[in-house]
């Protein structure tokens, strides 16, 4: 089954999808190109609705959502009209399914306060355009990075919950806490051998005269 938002691991024959998301077509090219040339399968859309469109999360029944694919990296560019890669942002970070997905913004403008609104919102890493090659690459090593601190951290948690239901089981099976009840009974007896000994002469007895 395909998780939304999972990272391949490192030596995957499996490339890394990226969304890319921009409405210049000239640059959507350049993007898609480099992203190609990097060993990266891209979906390109033209604006922040058709991304969230194939995602899934623009609430309609029809949506185009991811047909079988993984993504691995949202490259967004900043200004679009209709919504903003910084609204697109926003979204995709208030989404459960899709919060741990890293997502990068693309801008022409070097602009500080609008760098420090998209880090703050949960940016990956804000671009000034022409994306260079050099950046291409350093975001798919990041992303294989992810993938194996991911991978690792799932094994910690898997191996410490195996751990702790072994506990679990042992602590709760019957007779396994306490062989011998001379703590409970201030006597040498097993429990096995005071459920079989007969009742005492003595509760015999009593029964025998109440009756």
């Amino acid at each position: 089954m395909v998780v939304a938002g999972e990272v391949l691991q490192s030596g995957s024959s499996q490339e890394l999808h990226v969304l890319a998301v921009d409405d210049s077509y000239v640059d959507r090219k350049v993007i898609e190109k480099l992203l190609k040339i990097s060993s990266c399968q891209v979906t390109a859309v033209e604006s922040g609705a058709r991304a969230l469109q194939f995602l899934g999360l623009d609430g309609e029944k029809g949506s185009v959502g991811f047909n079988g694919l993984k993504v691995n990296l949202i490259m967004t560019d900043y200004s679009m009209p209709g919504m903003t890669g910084y609204e697109l942002l926003k979204k995709i970070k208030r989404s459960a399914a899709f919060r741990e997905i890293p997502v990068v913004i693309m801008s022409s403008e070097n602009i500080l306060t609008r760098i420090d609104s998209c880090l703050e919102e949960g940016a990956e890493e804000f671009l000034v355009k022409p994306v260079k090659l050099s950046d291409i690459k350093r975001l798919m090593e990041d992303c294989v990075t992810r993938g194996e601190t991911e991978e690792q951290e799932g094994r910690r948690v898997h191996k410490r919950k195996l751990e702790d239901d072994n506990l679990n089981s042992s602590s709760s099976s019957p007779l396994s806490s306490s062989p011998s009840t001379t703590a409970s009974f201030g006597c040498d007896i097993s429990i096995p051998e005071l459920l079989s000994s007969p009742p005492h002469p003595s509760k015999r007895a009593k029964l025998h005269d109440g009756d």
